[in-house]
């Protein structure tokens, strides 16, 4: 993972772009603190969908709990 500055981001943004194309993590900080992390799209979406997998493996594993004896639209009135 790489670590830039938001003015140095700013100057070098298509070169960032360019490393984040190429699979580069960049953290952004400013004034020392990290604002902003730029990352490939599709490895945020393949972390999503592996975590979104096992959660749903591990919920059709459980039973059902609680009663349903509500309706939606008792779920809506104020």
């Amino acid at each position: 993972m790489k670590t830039v500055t938001a003015a140095d981001a700013n100057r070098q943004f298509s070169s960032v772009l360019r490393e984040v194309a190429h699979g580069e993590t960049v953290t952004v900080t400013s004034r020392g603190k990290p604002v902003a992390t730029i990352r490939p799209a599709q490895a945020a979406n393949a972390q999503r969908n592996a975590a979104k997998k096992t959660l749903l493996a591990r919920l059709h594993k459980q039973a059902a709990t609680g009663a349903r004896n509500w309706s939606r639209d008792e779920l809506y009135e104020g």
